[in-house]
């Protein structure tokens, strides 16, 4: 105990450069930090960042994709049931692929959530964001139903149509929902 008096002692008395004119300075004594224990932080496995890269990249895809598909269908919707047989066939690939797409970054990002279901951090975010995108995903399968026959009538086209931009909207929506414009400081 006498020691570490001693010890304290003489940390805090410090002789000055110029300790002849102002004489002796006492510093600030230095109490070691001790870290409190915290909630250890949650663990992510390596595949889960796997998944994640997949996901993040498949994301980038969806806005051009709905974007060639908002063009090459809004030219069929246009022409009327004559469209043209080439512009049917890339909107049914467009289509395909964004099924693709969807279908992909719905197992991957159900299988990163059920991963991360006891992380705390940024929970409401991404339950909101897996809702807003599995109703597109509903939405889309909506799409592709509706979209057989549609050159029969205008209606059938029109709810089509109707079905596939809300889809979008909610999808964009669910996208802009993870990036870092809503994410917490």
């Amino acid at each position: 105990m006498d020691l570490a008096l001693i010890a304290l002692a003489g940390s805090l008395i410090a002789a000055s450069p110029d300790s002849t004119l102002r004489g002796p300075r006492i510093a600030e004594p230095r109490i070691p930090v001790v870290a409190m224990p915290q909630d250890p932080m949650f663990e992510y496995s390596a595949a889960y960042y796997q998944r994640v890269t997949i996901h993040r990249w498949g994301s980038y895809a969806m806005l051009p994709l709905f974007v060639a598909q908002l063009y090459v269908g809004n030219q069929l919707y246009s022409s009327g049931a004559g469209g043209e047989d080439g512009n049917k066939d890339l909107h049914v690939v467009l289509g395909a692929g964004i099924g693709v797409l969807f279908a992909s970054n719905t197992v991957l990002g159900a299988w990163n959530l059920w991963e991360g279901r006891k992380d705390p951090d940024d929970r409401k975010r991404k339950v909101a964001h897996a809702i807003l995108m599995m109703a597109a995903d509903a939405g889309f399968v909506a799409t592709a139903l509706l979209g057989d026959g549609v050159e029969d009538t205008g209606a059938g086209r029109s709810t089509h149509r109707a079905v596939a931009i809300g889809s979008m909207v909610v999808a964009t929506t669910g996208w802009l929902l993870m990036t870092d414009l809503f994410k917490r400081p």
